[in-house]
């Protein structure tokens, strides 16, 4: 006698397309094969004894469960030869035909596998086992054919109504539900679970997050609190629900089941890793600090969690821990490009010039078409007075040519490397955008200040103003075009309005220093020592740039 598949109780399969997904999000290196061959492996375990009896040869019987003992100890190449010859001799035994469905799948051919399981239906019309080898094949090929959700849902509806009982059925379709965000029909679904499976972790997790997506925020909670007793919880019961606890905001729960799963000792690196961001997202830097560290210590030679740590002490201004993290995954990987440029910005952070410089030069190196490499490397040059920041925002303005922004770093660079005339070319281009009009304005109005047509100054610094009403370095450079043109007055009454907005403005406070000295104020001792306490202030060039794109790693 030959019982068909489908018992009905293989919740394994229960995460297999989400967790695919989540591998190839989390894991893009793994390889696909061995994915396909753990699921394939899941479709073998369902050949199992169940409720309908057909009744077949002897011979035909024994040769099916010889061929099935084959296919369990991977044995295909056998299995195939031994599963042609009965077709030859069995050609309308539904139950063959599954078997090298199975086959099929295993060995990654999904056409073949569609039409060795619709062949089995054809010869037997109840075979459920078939029925459930289909639609899970369809479920782990979601991927790669986007109806192969629909297509499940339909063939287990399909089981349904001849076996409307059927467990596994009713729960891939609660599955396939749930991810559509058919909230409530996915519990329907669950409620026609036998007594015993409902209370199976797989089953309470995606009826909380049923009820995280339809709203019911007081069940959904008591489910979690259900499930989190649950001494058979899994990763896996976690991993396949986290995208509706996401997509509904719900970093509450989600830290809850992350959280028990590292206590527990069930955690992987990865869910380790998303705990840790977790955490970061909600600000939470000390317990995300904390969990990243145990999962640097438990991959000590992958760069991953070290990037992560990199950022989490980078927000939380510990610099130096920064680079000591970035320091270990650039020597772990020293041709990674990222790691490099996280390196360099670091060193921005903390003045240190010429560190950055060295670690930007080298990412750009590697990855000489990256424009935010080659962006971030033209400011720290600029900011070390190396005529390289010129020909690094130019190549910027080539890889990014939409961006006007760069056309203003480029024009600035310019500048500062005494090209006055490629500088306005390029200000004036792209002074009347409103994100560069001030800054644009503002370097035009020194390039005519150096010039000495200091009207010309005068009306475009007039226009920074209006611009940025709270531009500090435009007031302080109009005290300056002032203070040359003998306007004691409004040159002072423009300086005190820099330092006001900035108290530590260079050039207002040199200025003010020179106007009280000309005029021979009582202030100007006063105002020598001020300045002299911002002699070594760093230049404000880098910041300066880097306030108009956002760069970071």
């Amino acid at each position: 006698m030959y019982y068909g598949a489908g018992s009905g109780t293989l919740f394994e399969l229960k995460f297999v397309v989400r967790w695919l997904e989540h591998v190839r999000a989390s894991c893009p290196g793994i390889r696909m094969s061995n994915i396909r061959l753990s699921v394939a492996l899941v479709l073998i375990g369902i050949l199992s004894p169940c409720q309908r009896v057909r009744a077949i040869s002897t011979a035909a019987h024994d040769l099916l469960q010889q061929i099935q003992q084959l296919i369990r100890q991977d044995n295909l190449t056998e299995a195939r030869r031994q599963l042609t010859s009965a077709l030859g001799k069995y050609p309308n035994e539904a139950g063959f035909y599954n078997l090298l469905g199975v086959v099929d799948a295993q060995q990654g051919q999904y056409q073949a596998a569609e039409s060795d399981f619709k062949d089995a239906i054809g010869k037997d019309g109840r075979l459920s086992g078939a029925y459930l080898n289909l639609g899970h094949l369809y479920q782990e090929n979601a991927v790669a054919h986007p109806r192969g959700r629909l297509k499940a849902l339909e063939i287990y509806r399909q089981l349904l109504k001849f076996e409307p009982s059927n467990d596994e059925a009713n729960y891939q379709s609660a599955v396939l539900l749930e991810q559509r965000g058919s909230y409530r029909e996915s519990l329907e679904h669950l409620s026609r679970l036998a007594s015993a499976e409902q209370e199976r972790a797989q089953v309470l997790s995606l009826r909380c997050a049923d009820q995280v997506g339809l709203g019911e925020r007081s069940q959904a909670d008591a489910e979690a609190a259900h499930l989190l007793a649950n001494p058979g919880l899994t990763e896996a019961d976690v991993i396949s629900i986290l995208p509706t606890l996401e997509a509904h905001q719900r970093d509450d729960l989600e830290v809850q089941f992350l959280g028990a799963l590292v206590d527990r000792r069930l955690a992987s690196f990865t869910t380790m890793h998303r705990l840790g961001l977790v955490y970061k997202r909600l600000g939470q830097l000390d317990r995300a600090r904390a969990i990243l560290e145990k999962e640097a210590e438990g991959q000590p030679n992958s760069v991953s969690p070290l990037i992560e740590l990199a950022r989490v002490a980078d927000q939380q201004r510990d610099y130096r821990a920064a680079l000591g993290y970035l320091a270990h995954a650039r020597d772990l990987e020293p041709q990674n490009a990222g790691v490099h440029f996280f390196f360099g910005m670091v060193c921005v952070e903390m003045d240190l010039g010429r560190e950055a410089y060295n670690s930007l030069k080298q990412a750009a190196t590697l990855d000489p078409s990256n424009p935010y490499y080659n962006y971030a490397l033209g400011a720290v040059s600029l900011e070390l007075d190396l005529p390289e920041a010129v020909s690094r925002f130019r190549e910027y303005c080539e890889l990014r040519p939409q961006d006007f922004r760069g056309k203003f770093a480029l024009g600035v660079a310019y500048f500062y490397n005494h090209k006055l005339e490629p500088a306005r070319t390029e200000l004036e281009s792209v002074a009347n955008h409103p994100e560069t009009s001030a800054g644009s304005h503002y370097y035009l109005g020194r390039i005519a200040d150096q010039q000495d047509n200091l009207p010309k100054a005068e009306i475009e610094l007039k226009h920074a103003l209006e611009a940025n009403r709270n531009y500090a370095d435009a007031y302080a450079e109009l005290g300056h075009v002032r203070l040359k043109e003998k306007q004691y007055a409004l040159a002072e009454r423009n300086l005190k309005r820099a330092l006001e907005l900035d108290p530590e403005n260079y050039t207002a406070t040199l200025n003010l220093m020179i106007l009280y000295e000309r005029t021979n104020d009582v202030r100007a001792e006063a105002q020598t020592s001020r300045f002299e306490k911002l002699k070594d202030r760093r230049s404000v060039k880098v910041a300066e740039f880097f306030r108009i794109i956002e760069v970071r790693p």
